[in-house]
């Protein structure tokens, strides 16, 4: 009877055995799969994120070439706006010139030829109509050219004079 219990447990040793060892298997088996499954999931991880990258570099670049257009054309149209703009206000002052020379005609015409007020009534008409050529014939571009050199040739007085205004049009606005 003690070799029946020894044989008896010799078998069942070696089934708890055979089945540890199935076991070992199964897991080792399973954490291999597990194993191919996660190297799978991250390289797929990996496809995912470099093709979301591309998107998003290739729309933040739609998106910057999108603004740098915009940005052009909105370029474009202000600088035909200031040129449409310089325009109009070179054709206003030769149209200014042309209102002062014949303001000077009419002084001349209208005006006593003789005695003092006809002397300062031909030095104002003498003063619009050349005033009014200058406007006319150099336009706004000559007018701030030579003011420009008056100011180099002159940069103290042209500061005084420019206190000088500012602070008269102080006092006018404050009233």
């Amino acid at each position: 009877m003690a070799t029946t219990t020894n044989s008896t447990t010799q078998q069942a040793k070696n089934a708890v055995s055979s089945g540890v060892d199935k076991v070992k298997d199964a897991v080792q088996s399973g954490a291999e799969k597990a194993k191919d499954v996660a190297q799978t999931g991250i390289e797929k991880a990996k496809d995912y994120a470099a093709a979301g990258a591309d998107k998003v570099k290739d729309v933040a670049h739609a998106g910057y070439e999108k603004a740098k257009d915009v940005a052009q054309a909105g370029y474009e149209k202000a600088k035909d706006l200031a040129g449409n703009a310089g325009k109009m206000a070179e054709n206003a002052t030769s149209s200014v010139g042309s209102g002062m020379e014949s303001l000077g005609h009419s002084i001349r015409e209208n005006a006593p030829h003789e005695g003092m007020l006809g002397s300062a009534a031909s030095t104002v008409a003498n003063t619009l109509e050349q005033g009014g050529k200058y406007l006319r014939e150099e336009g706004l571009s000559g007018l701030a050219d030579d003011m420009t050199n008056t100011i180099r040739r002159n940069p103290i007085q042209s500061i005084l004079v420019a206190v000088a205004v500012g602070f008269l049009l102080a006092r006018a606005t404050r009233s």
